[in-house]
């Protein structure tokens, strides 16, 4: 859930808690050239005032007038679809051949709301789901993996953070790594087996796992939208953390070290564990970009521009004219 999806959340409640009446609009399937994806919604309050988008606007006018007509009105959820006919299209102000199906829901609970708001803001995964045919919404745990479904009658979103981090180890690098990505909105684990470690973790908001790193790391299942980083600087710790990491689909993969200790940990990966050179050739170390770094909090800066470089698909450091422009823009508009 990006931060526009959140500031539509917090509108929302903020509406209702005031009894003010508010609709929630999501997209739920799109064909052709649509604007939003599914799964982008806005909440639309009584007077007009809307946060969020589910299209380039024009689609938006037509949803400010029928809330203000009361086309927008009673306590069941339902459907409208725009852009069906090229005539549509053209006066909706979508891309040529684009539709939309949205998900109108007239009358949310804002107790549901605020027990989505609540798992989005504990960093966990949560699925909402909206069955058209008893009108009921229900909040749920969801997996990572987990995508939008919409068959016509049930529309299901997942929120909450897209992004993970797994740390290994509990230092003070690690304390401040773990708040600052809170921050960038990862799910954050930590893992550290010795006990002197991790007796007092300090960082709501994340989950602290007590067991061996290779088997953490085997359990979460890591994905494309995964991050690792060793930190402890024992290799009996780190080393069998990375080996699994490695193997995994995890987006990055970094360890904590000097260039020298880096290359004594790859040649001890190609040399007694069954990894390809492809495989340790993904590993980021010393870990992090190199900016000077020397306290705790400049090296997890460090680390997490890194992170961010490789998230994005970018080289650190090389700005393209496009990238140029964009940070410009973002100047002025900030």
């Amino acid at each position: 859930m990006d931060s526009t999806d959140l500031q539509v959340l917090e509108a929302a409640r903020r509406w209702l808690a005031h009894d003010r009446r508010c609709a929630l609009v999501t997209v739920a399937r799109t064909w052709g050239s649509a604007p939003r994806p599914p799964g982008a919604w806005l909440a639309l309050r009584d007077d007009g005032v809307m946060v969020g988008s589910v299209s380039g606007g024009c689609i938006e006018d037509d949803l400010i007038a029928r809330m203000s007509d009361g086309r927008l009105a009673g306590e069941r959820p339902f459907t409208l679809v725009y852009g069906v006919t090229r005539e549509d299209a053209t006066r909706f102000g979508l891309p040529c051949g684009g539709t939309l199906e949205l998900v109108i829901e007239p009358a949310p609970d804002v107790a549901l709301l605020d027990l989505l708001a609540q798992r989005i803001f504990a960093h966990r995964l949560a699925s909402r789901s909206i069955d058209l045919a008893d009108g009921s919404v229900h909040i749920a745990d969801a997996r990572r993996g987990d995508a939008l479904q919409w068959n016509g009658t049930r529309l299901t979103t997942i929120h909450g953070p897209q992004w993970r981090l797994l740390i290994i180890g509990a230092g003070q690098l690690s304390v401040v790594l773990a708040q600052m990505a809170l921050a960038l909105d990862y799910e954050v684990v930590v893992c550290d087996p010795r006990e002197e470690y991790g007796a007092e973790w300090p960082v709501p908001n994340t989950r602290f796992e007590a067991g061996m790193p290779d088997d953490t790391v085997l359990a979460i299942e890591p994905d494309p939208h995964t991050a690792i980083v060793a930190l402890t600087h024992d290799p009996k710790l780190d080393d069998m953390a990375l080996l699994e990491a490695l193997k995994s689909p995890a987006f990055y993969v970094g360890a904590l070290g000097s260039r020298r200790n880096t290359a004594m940990r790859k040649s001890r990966l190609r040399e007694h564990f069954d990894l390809s050179e492809a495989e340790v050739g993904r590993l980021h170390g010393p870990v992090g970009l190199f900016i000077g770094s020397r306290t705790p909090a400049e090296i997890a800066v460090s680390i997490l521009a890194e992170i961010t470089a490789v998230k994005h698909g970018v080289t650190a450091g090389v700005r393209t004219d496009a990238d140029s422009e964009a940070g410009a823009c973002a100047s002025v508009i900030g």
